[in-house]
């Protein structure tokens, strides 16, 4: 249940189309619901904007229909992050409607997409390897009802082709950048723009690199300020800090 939904509810009740109880049993749900193998947030949207998100990776494929299913009882949209092909299978069986980006890894449900945000979004990879995190990054902002635009494979072993989309890098509200290797790209793009920039380091590399820990290090110790850093090949908090950062009235400002 979100605001909106709330409200709808108050509303037939003050104008008589839905009795208390009525009510009480839609509310009964809230703040939690206890499905035995999990405990489900419905007040999640409530509270910070977005119902709750499912990490697939780890659970049982059962388990992630049981609580898309559930989710789907509300207004949505429905997002499931790091799904295996025949979980979104699973899932389409049950929610017919449901997309799969596969190369996000991300199964999306929202019959009802958000209204568009004012704002623009700008995903930037700095190679291919990359994309993965960077279109995990990009799905979630667009669910969450914001622009999106994606600039793929600028890294620093060729700025030319970063530079060669210049207006395209400066005019965007917040930038999300994704790299691996040493990590330098955020830092490139910090030093150019007035915007949020969200660094995110990804595991791509060769064996120095840690598995993202050089370029992890790196982007925390960027000398441009406004960068700041999620986790190792966290795409959808990126696209999630993005998204609340675009939800400010001064985005554009």
């Amino acid at each position: 249940m979100n605001e909106e939904s709330l409200r709808a509810l108050l509303d037939d009740v003050r104008q008589g189309q839905a009795s208390t109880d009525d009510a009480l049993e839609r509310l009964r749900r809230l703040p939690f619901e206890d499905m035995g193998f999990a405990h489900l947030d419905s007040h999640r949207a409530l509270r910070s904007g977005f119902p709750e998100v499912v990490l697939c990776s780890g659970k049982r494929t059962e388990h992630v229909v049981a609580i898309m299913a559930r989710l789907a009882e509300g207004p949505g949209p429905i997002l499931a992050t790091r799904a295996a092909p025949e979980v979104f299978d699973a899932v389409r069986a049950a929610l017919p409607a449901a997309r799969y980006h596969d190369l996000a890894r991300a199964i999306v449900y929202e019959p009802t997409p958000l209204p568009r945000r004012p704002g623009r979004i700008l995903v930037i990879s700095a190679g291919t390897a990359d994309l993965p995190v960077a279109e995990e990054a990009a799905v979630t902002a667009e669910v969450m009802g914001n622009t999106v635009e994606r600039l793929y494979d600028v890294g620093v072993a060729g700025l030319h082709r970063l530079l060669g989309h210049i207006d395209q890098v400066m005019s965007a509200d917040v930038l999300i950048v994704a790299a691996g290797m040493e990590g330098a790209l955020p830092s490139v793009v910090g030093g150019l723009v007035r915007r949020p920039v969200i660094a995110v380091p990804t595991s791509v590399g060769y064996g120095a690199s840690f598995g993202g820990l050089a370029a992890l290090l790196g982007m925390l110790n960027s000398c441009a300020a406004g960068v700041t850093v999620v986790n190792i090949d966290n795409g959808f908090g990126a696209g999630f800090a993005a998204s609340l950062i675009n939800t400010r009235p001064a985005a554009g400002a």
